[in-house]
């Protein structure tokens, strides 16, 4: 294993980079006669572009061009897509957007783009833009889910009457109806799932450059998926051949899935650096992150459980609302698919119906982000679990307790379709619940209330869904006998440089500092999908094993030849091949550079040591865990403080255990900053009354407290490696934790329900309005 071998937290190398503000972003790139773009949002969330008089700002100070959509149509430029709709996988047929990366005639949401102005700097721009006069018709807006499925509501597209563009729906309504008539109990719970924004900690950036000698663009983005954004661009927007595009991401601060596919700002500066001959740059603000990125989450649920008289489930049934936004954002279609997968979580029900219908509104769109219908449907069951355990006088632990899928069920195939390969999920309750000191509790609620305070506590299990998509990953060594890697993954955070090496060089024996990691170039690597849904360690760790087996393989055939024996008689351990009947030994570096000798191998060997692995996530793994969290609240301000939080979480085999609590201790705070801070809200004009952090709240290190991690390795047995997913978990098991937490505190006041954000406010009106109806009886 070595110091630097599987299992090691070794500590990662990208971070010195970081630390001592060497990382290299978008904004750090600098061309030679860059220029400066800016773009025109629409102020209004649903209206007709009757005119739009650009001679002020053209004629502007440092002015180099102004675009509109009517350019956009001249230089038949096309619009942008969904990746796919629920149709192409064999389900319903649904109203498929296709948006415009300038808006000529009607505009949906307030930040939907109208114009964009080049200048020599980006103040010459703005001022510009501030310049460019647009005749609007104001149009009916709906910014909200009921709203905008209310009858009568204005259509947001005049093809899709209703504003439903799709529905789906999983189980059998009949046969769960009967369950419901027979069962002893029934509990219903309505649920709120609020619009989220990434907030990644480096805005949006992109600088295009046109080549007009090989007629060919570079883009520079700030993307996870640099093909994704290729393949966008070239086929959908312009038209030609991907190998006329390379796109570049260099150091991404963070992403979340808001940077998963490309955005309009991608095509403008590639098109805009065409016209005016020129490279064009365009960084977001914070302000254009808040309105014109892709949002998250947002969805309406009204859920129910057939229960018997011991608690046990029989049945679920939930119906959903999900709001599109103005657009199907190109990764529009899976939060809606797997809120319905995941909604019977780790749970053994096998009778469900589930609908989820997905709604058009005039706001941004929604798009994934980290845990994408993982943390939705987990909230689900989870809310439901709890609401069901108060009315049944259930402990909550206990009512888990009865309805968990046992070890002895695996592989445990869900109603949704999928099949749980692996999970102990009594065994990681209990350890996290001791973890947590959960007998303890007592004497902490005593003192809580000595001090007029309340305080609560919840259990809670998640699963996630960690894989999807094929892709490959190549091990090449060089003449001097070092390594690189090339990835068709892509780390903004999650540490590949690090955790990819340490396989590499377990597995090869090579020195760990001699690994080089390659990522991010279209150019550099032939093809890859980019990091998303917790895919990097199965699909990119996998698909390495294949390649560094080739490597041995083909370097065992070499090492035989060198050593004079049958290759039968070549082992090879630790990076070294040793013949079993002489004590020749040959390391894998030496075998490597005898390949790169300018004699006749070729025919052989070829020329060089290389190898490619190509793994597919079409059977993912399920990563889980349980979060037992206490939070203390003052009833005189409503205010929420978590004072305890618990985490046991299975990885499975962990590569590196340093970093899987790192991406736990990150996905956690994210969670908690959805369940007790965040909120996208947008009034019923559709402007958005969070445009800036002084309005949207991100939570800071004094609203978490120390988190109890451990990490319990319970091997997948669906992949060579044994590995399972970890860079969404925390996300998705944090909202339910906190909220049951925080109903716990409340219960005792007559509080049984409270929708996310659980802001002092929230919590506050929530315990009056209880002493007043308790005051009324």
């Amino acid at each position: 294993m070595g110091e630097f071998g599987i299992g090691q937290s070794v500590r990662r190398v990208e971070d010195k980079r970081f630390v001592t503000g060497s990382g290299r972003y978008v904004d750090d790139i600098q061309l030679p006669m860059q220029c400066h773009a800016h773009l025109v949002l629409s102020a209004h969330a649903h209206a007709r572009i009757k005119r739009i008089d650009i001679a002020a700002a053209s004629a502007s100070e440092g002015v180099i061009c102004v675009l509109t959509g009517k350019d956009v149509k001249a230089d038949r430029l096309g619009p942008m897509l969904p990746n796919f709709m629920p149709e192409d996988i064999g389900g319903p047929k649904g109203w498929r957007t296709h948006r415009p990366i300038l808006v000529y005639d009607r505009v949906r949401f307030v930040g939907d783009r109208v114009a964009l102005v080049v200048a020599e700097s980006a103040t010459q721009a703005r001022n510009a833009a501030e310049l460019i006069e647009i005749e609007y018709e104001p149009l009916a807006s709906v910014s909200t889910i009921d709203r905008a499925t209310a009858e009568g509501a204005p259509n947001i597209w005049d093809e899709c009457p209703g504003n439903v563009s799709f529905i789906l729906s999983m189980g059998d309504e009949a046969k769960a109806a009967a369950v419901f008539k027979q069962a002893a109990h029934r509990v219903t719970l309505q649920v709120k799932n609020n619009r989220v924004a990434a907030n990644p900690i480096e805005p949006r950036a992109a600088i295009g450059e046109y080549n007009a000698a090989d007629d060919c663009y570079t883009l520079y983005s700030s993307t996870q998926s640099p093909h994704a954004v290729r393949q966008q661009l070239a086929l959908n927007v312009f038209g030609l051949p991907e190998s006329k595009f390379r796109i570049v991401s260099p150091d991404v601060g963070g992403g979340f899935g808001t940077k998963s596919d490309a955005y309009p700002e991608d095509a403008l500066v590639l098109w805009a650096s065409r016209r005016c001959g020129r490279p064009v740059r365009w960084v977001a603000t914070r302000s254009d992150t808040l309105i014109g990125d892709n949002h998250a989450r947002d969805e309406v649920v009204r859920a129910e459980l057939a229960l018997d008289a011991n608690g046990k489930i029989l049945a679920v049934r939930a119906h959903s609302l999900h709001a599109l936004g103005a657009y199907v954002a190109p990764a529009g279609v899976p939060p809606i698919l797997y809120t319905l997968r995941y909604t019977t979580g780790v749970y053994d029900i096998q009778t469900i119906w589930l609908t989820a219908k997905a709604v058009f509104t005039n706001t941004a769109p929604v798009h994934v982000y980290r845990g994408p219908g993982r943390a939705e449907g987990n909230y689900i069951i989870e809310r439901l679990l709890d609401r069901a355990a108060a009315e049944l006088n259930i402990a909550p632990d206990e009512i888990r307790r009865r309805n968990v899928i046992p070890a002895s069920a695996m592989p445990y195939a869900t109603p949704t379709g999928s099949v749980y390969d692996t999970g102990e999920f009594v065994r990681i309750m209990d350890e996290c619940m001791e973890l947590a000191d959960w007998n303890g509790f007592e004497n902490r609620l005593r003192a809580s209330l000595e001090h007029g305070r309340l305080r609560g506590r919840s259990v809670i299990f998640y699963i996630e869904h960690a894989g999807i998509f094929n892709d490959r990953m190549e091990i090449r060594f060089d003449p001097g006998g070092t390594v690189t890697v090339v990835s068709g993954m892509h780390s903004h955070g999650q540490g590949h440089a690090t955790t990819f090496a340490q396989l590499v060089s377990d597995w090869l024996g090579v020195p760990f500092n001699d690994i080089r990691f390659l990522q991010g170039d279209t150019d550099k690597v032939p093809f890859g999908r980019g990091t998303y849904a917790a895919r990097s360690l199965l699909i990119g760790g996998s698909a390495l094993r294949i390649a560094s087996d080739a490597i041995i393989r083909k370097a065992r055939m070499r090492a035989a030849d060198l050593m004079q024996v049958p290759e039968e008689e070549v082992s090879f351990e630790a990076g070294q091949f040793s013949s079993r009947t002489t004590n020749r030994t040959l390391t894998i570096s030496d075998v490597a550079k005898s390949l790169f000798q300018p004699v006749h191998l070729d025919q052989k060997y070829g020329l060089g040591l290389e190898a490619v692995g190509v793994y597919s996530g079409d059977v993912p793994n399920y990563p889980n865990g349980c979060h037992v969290c206490e939070v203390e609240i003052d009833p005189a301000t409503g205010k929420v403080t978590v004072e305890r939080y618990t985490v046991v979480d299975d990885v499975g085999v962990a590569i590196n255990p340093m970093i899987c609590e790192g991406q736990i201790h990150g996905g956690v705070a994210q969670g908690i900053g959805q369940a007790m801070l965040e909120e996208v809200v947008y009034d019923d004009q559709g402007q958005l009354l969070t445009g800036s952090l002084m309005d949207y709240g991100l939570p800071r290190a004094d609203d978490l407290c120390d988190l109890a991690t451990k990490l319990v390795c319970i091997p997948s047995t669906t992949n060579p490696l044994g590995v399972k997913g970890v860079g969404e978990s925390g996300t998705i098991g944090a909202p339910p934790a906190i909220v049951n937490a925080v109903i716990d505190a409340l219960r005792p006041l007559g509080v049984d329900h409270i929708d996310m954000p659980v802001t002092p406010r929230r919590v506050w009106h929530a315990i009056q309005e209880a002493n007043m109806k308790e005051s009324a009886t």
